[in-house]
């Protein structure tokens, strides 16, 4: 069997790898911090010694790093991703990164005969345990069918959204729905509060009512206590945010919602609350309610 390359082996990628090899697919991974991939290796994962070979060792690669400057940083460059695509290759991109530079990368792909598909997905990393991430795909159909049965291994829902650079602009459309979310799940907790009912049981009330979206399911009992480590931290919720903003103002949607919940995270990171999960916006608006916030490892 073919190997499969897989460059970014941080809380996701490192994940979806396992679940690669889980499915019986042979995996040479790259990860810039080399320890944290040796319980992968220890699965059975090769360790590639640069995104380069990790790419030349494989006819389908696939990455997922942190934002657009760490996967230029990973992409480009003689040890890059780009100078290892044998001619006839697919590189699956699921970062959340600038679809202009998706755009950019593409063209140097294909300027060495391999294509390329941006592949964000939609979930969290238990929703990715759980085997029920969804993936969106931009790209040439034809190139997804053909690495069809790799993304199925990571998450049995795909949706082809058109061209490349799609996919990873319906992600970023996604992303600012669950933090506007997360903001508005906040407002209703801390008003039932000041008013009267317990936390818990507002909590509690929410999550039974029609405005529990499966992202308030899971992350909504945040409010009650924080995981110890972030399954999706202020910093790159705000990165995000911050491409949806640009996103609007190049396409003249207003997004006033998503402008408020950017500051709200600003905030957060004043507070030095930035490397816990977003759902800490709770603990901003809590403070300007005149209450605490969630308990949370280390005490602050």
């Amino acid at each position: 069997m073919a190997a499969l390359g897989f460059v970014g082996l941080g809380a996701m990628g490192g994940r979806m790898t396992r679940r690669l090899l889980a499915a019986g697919h042979a995996v040479v991974g790259y990860n810039r911090t080399r320890a944290k991939a040796q319980p992968l290796v220890a699965s059975g994962m090769r360790l590639a010694e640069s995104p380069r070979a990790a790419a030349e060792a494989s006819g389908v690669v696939f990455s997922m790093v942190t934002d657009t400057v760490a996967l230029k940083a990973l992409a480009l460059g003689p040890d890059g991703i780009v100078a290892g695509l044998r001619s006839g290759a697919t590189w699956v991109e699921m970062s959340t990164v600038s679809p202009a530079a998706t755009r950019e990368l593409g063209a140097l792909v294909s300027a060495r005969g391999a294509t390329m598909l941006d592949a964000p997905v939609s979930g969290s990393v238990l929703t990715l345990e759980q085997g029920q991430l969804s993936i969106v795909v931009g790209g040439d159909p034809a190139v997804l069918e053909r690495v069809r049965p790799y993304l199925l291994a990571i998450g049995p829902t795909i949706t082809h959204v058109g061209p490349l650079g799609l996919a990873v602009t319906m992600k970023i459309a996604t992303n600012l729905g669950l933090a506007v979310q997360m903001v508005a799940f906040s407002e209703a907790v801390l008003l039932a509060e000041k008013a009267g009912i317990g936390r818990e049981r507002a909590v509690e009330a929410l999550l039974k009512s029609v405005v529990a979206s499966p992202m308030v399911k899971y992350r909504g009992p945040f409010v009650l206590k924080m995981p110890a480590e972030a399954w999706f931290n202020v910093a790159m919720m705000q990165k995000d945010l911050a491409l949806a903003l640009e996103l609007g103002r190049s396409a003249g949607v207003p997004l006033p919602t998503t402008a408020l919940t950017y500051e709200m995270l600003t905030a957060a990171r004043g507070l030095g609350l930035a490397e816990y999960d977003f759902a800490v916006v709770f603990d901003v608006l809590a403070r300007m309610s005149g209450l605490e916030g969630s308990p949370k490892a280390g005490g602050a």
